[in-house]
């Protein structure tokens, strides 16, 4: 009886602490794919020597790498393949994230692309360059109490991660 008493005992305090971790994964989740694809995105630009564009759209929590189109023309627009998640151009993307779906705990309270705010917009644009830059773009992520800022560097194309308190 006693071994039982204790064992509820322990299971009650480690609740509160089950609980914070697991709502703190979805906003974990978030900010690795948002990096993930934002990386993906200018390792294609680079690789490919072509303009790729992440759409996010801000309203429903989606992010997805949309599009690989060549500098010089239009006619070389490559779409993404939505079923495989991959572009049709190139197999060995098969593995890299290419699209994702923030869960419903997480909002977005900032979006800032080129100074202008999107985060009440239907759909926003971040362009990467073959040249490894990128438009300017800080995005605030809110789970709970939680907050976390991704800044994408205009220079170097590169995500910088913040925890704000």
């Amino acid at each position: 009886m006693m071994v039982v008493a204790i064992i509820a005992l322990m299971m009650t305090m480690s609740v509160p602490a089950i609980l914070r971790t697991m709502h703190q994964e979805p906003l974990r989740k978030a900010v690795n794919d948002v990096i993930n694809i934002c990386s993906h995105a200018r390792a294609q630009a680079i690789l490919h020597g072509m303009t790729t564009t992440v759409v996010f759209h801000p309203r429903s929590g989606e992010v997805a790498l949309t599009s690989i189109a060549t500098t010089n023309s239009t006619d070389d627009f490559i779409p993404l393949d939505a079923s495989a998640g991959k572009t049709k151009k190139s197999a060995s993307d098969a593995s890299a994230l290419n699209s994702t779906q923030f869960a419903d705990s997480v909002t977005i309270d900032m979006l800032d692309i080129n100074f202008v705010e999107y985060k009440d917009a239907d759909k926003a644009q971040v362009q990467f360059f073959p040249d490894g830059t990128s438009d300017g773009m800080t995005l605030i992520l809110h789970s709970g109490n939680q907050y976390r800022k991704i800044t994408l560097e205009v220079i170097t194309g590169l995500t910088s991660l913040e925890v704000i308190q």
